[in-house]
Parts: C-alpha cells; sequence; structure tokens
C-alpha cells in the first residue's frame, strides 16, 4: 500500500507542473491587462509602471513562472491582484463551502444512483428498467442553471420553501446552513446521479451474468443475498474509481450552480478572478483543483485495494 501511494506521488509532480505551467501560459494570452484595472480610472502612467514592477509583470513569461513557482513550494501562492489578500486565504475561505456543496450533492446521487441501478440491472426488460434510463437521460441532458432557476421559481418564491440563494457556515446555523444547500446540491446531483446508475447497471449486469453468480443461485443462496452480497461487490469496484473522479469533477464544476444559487465558493471565486485578470488567484485555485483530482484517483486506488480482497493479497 505504501509502494502504491509513493509511486502514485511520484506520478503526480510532473503532472503538477505540466498543469501549473498550461495555466500560467494560457491565461496570459487573455485579452485585458490587470493592472489597468488596478490603476483606477486616471491610469497615471507612473502608477502602471509600478504595479507592473511589483507584480513582476514586466519580466519575460519564464521568469514569472519560476518565481511563483519558487514561491508556490515555499507554501505561498501569492495575493490577489485585485484585493490584495494572499490567495491561501481566499483557499481556506472558499474550500469548505463548496467541500460542503459537493459532498451533499454526492450523498444524493449515492442515494438515488446506486439503487436505481441495481434495480435497473435486476428488473432487465420490464417497466422499472425503462423508467430509470428515462430518468437518467433526463438527469444527464436537463442543464443545471436551467434547473436551479426553475426550482428558485416554483420552490423558493411559489411554495415558500426553501431559501432561494446565500450561504450560512454550518458553524453558525446548522439546520439553516443545510436548508440554503438542499436545492444546490440536489441541482448537482442529477446528473452524477444518472452516470451513477448507468454505471452501476452496466456493472451489475456483468456481474449477475458471471459464473460464481450462477453458482450461488444453484446452491439456493437467497436471491437477496445473490444480489447485494456476490454481485454488488464485485460490481462496485469500478463505481468506486468514478465515484471519486466524480466528486472531483464536482469541486470544479460548480461554477454555474454557485452563481445562479449566489454562493460564494470556489466556481465564483474563479470566475470573478478570471473576469478581472488576477492571475495569482486562477492560478492558486486551479492548482488546488489539480491537487485534488490527484488525490482523489490516489483515493479511487485505495479504495479499489480495499474492496478487491485479491488485489490486497496480491
Amino acid at each position: 500500500m505504501l509502494k502504491l501511494i509513493l509511486r502514485r506521488v511520484i506520478v503526480a509532480i510532473p503532472t503538477l507542473i505540466l498543469v501549473s505551467m498550461i495555466v500560467f501560459m494560457l491565461q496570459k494570452i487573455l485579452p485585458g491587462d490587470p493592472v489597468l484595472t488596478l490603476a483606477g480610472e486616471e491610469r497615471d502612467p507612473a502608477v502602471l509602471d509600478y504595479l507592473r514592477d511589483k507584480y513582476r509583470l514586466n519580466d519575460p513569461l519564464p521568469m514569472q513562472y519560476a518565481a511563483w513557482a519558487g514561491q508556490v513550494l515555499q507554501g505561498d501562492l501569492g495575493k490577489s491582484l485585485r484585493t490584495d489578500v494572499p490567495v491561501t486565504t481566499l483557499i481556506a475561505q472558499k474550500l469548505p463551502v463548496t467541500l460542503q456543496l459537493a459532498a451533499m450533492a454526492m450523498f444524493f446521487a449515492l442515494l438515488v444512483g446506486i439503487p436505481m441501478g441495481i434495480v435497473a440491472a435486476v428488473r432487465k426488460g420490464k417497466p422499472v428498467e425503462m423508467g430509470a434510463n428515462i430518468a437518467a437521460l433526463s438527469g444527464m441532458s436537463i442543464p443545471n442553471f436551467w434547473l436551479g432557476i426553475i426550482l428558485i421559481m416554483v420552490v423558493s418564491v411559489q411554495w415558500k420553501l426553501l431559501p432561494a440563494s446565500g450561504y450560512v457556515s454550518p458553524s453558525e446555523d446548522f439546520w439553516l446552513s443545510i436548508k440554503t444547500m438542499l436545492m444546490p446540491s440536489l441541482v448537482l446531483s442529477t446528473a452524477i446521479a444518472a452516470y451513477l446508475m448507468r454505471h452501476t447497471r452496466s456493472s451489475m449486469l456483468e456481474a449477475l451474468s458471471a459464473d460464481y453468480v450462477r453458482t450461488a443461485r444453484a446452491k439456493g443462496v437467497s436471491p437477496r443475498s445473490v444480489v447485494l452480497r456476490h454481485a454488488l461487490r464485485n460490481a462496485l469496484m469500478p463505481i468506486v474509481t468514478l465515484v471519486t473522479l466524480l466528486f472531483g469533477e464536482l469541486l470544479a464544476g460548480a461554477v454555474l450552480t454557485e452563481q445562479v444559487f449566489t454562493i460564494p465558493g470556489f466556481g465564483k471565486l474563479v470566475v470573478d478572478a478570471v473576469f478581472t485578470r488576477d492571475y495569482a488567484v486562477v492560478q492558486g485555485v486551479v492548482l488546488c483543483v489539480a491537487v485534488g483530482f490527484i488525490l482523489m484517483n490516489l483515493l479511487a486506488d485505495i479504495l479499489y485495494i480495499l474492496v478487491n480482497p485479491r488485489l490486497r493479497h496480491s
């Protein structure tokens, strides 16, 4: 296990370097100049020169990247060009919000997607399977922002059941925090639940047609035990990998949902940073997301070994 983790960490190092270089270079070619935004309306040439020297914007790109990478290795992601707040502070403020949203969305997706996939596989060729497939296709097809707007109009405006937008920290009011995050997490979970349902169904169909399942049935094992103990355990192995990857995608892909529900998370932070050409914030957030994806992949490998006894013994 330790060798696996060490091997994955070694492979992750060049991946992070490549991601940081790509993001650093690509955002430099974006139109617009962050210094013009910082200088205000008068835009005194002396102020412009001072700001460019302060943030090393006059240096060649390789030197800018080397200086930024050196700071990152020391745990310093720089300061926001717009607010002069350390990027690490901004990430520490916004990351828990997106983590809560992603965790709740994944909980609802698991609660719905995996049982639907099991039922669709067990009831293959029956109306239940057709209904599950229709629900999955609908979940993958409906845009998140449209579903979010519809829920706000119906649930919040007409029925007045849940808050329409905003965010409350669990440390301030736990139940109000759950209420404010309920609709956004449900919106995010629709597509994730659909993917989980489709993959669970495929994995379960493959497992149910395996020889060991036929043997268990021939021995008189109850149908429930055959499905839950024999087939599901083996079908879960690819699902574990999918869940970890989808969770990493939730951390990076909740931009539209956070915008619709006015949630001050990672998505809103990176959108604001892109519009204001806040290079340090964009680089820090993307690097953090890349690290999150790598950690999710590592977690998937570890869970895969824990779920599969054959890999554990080998």
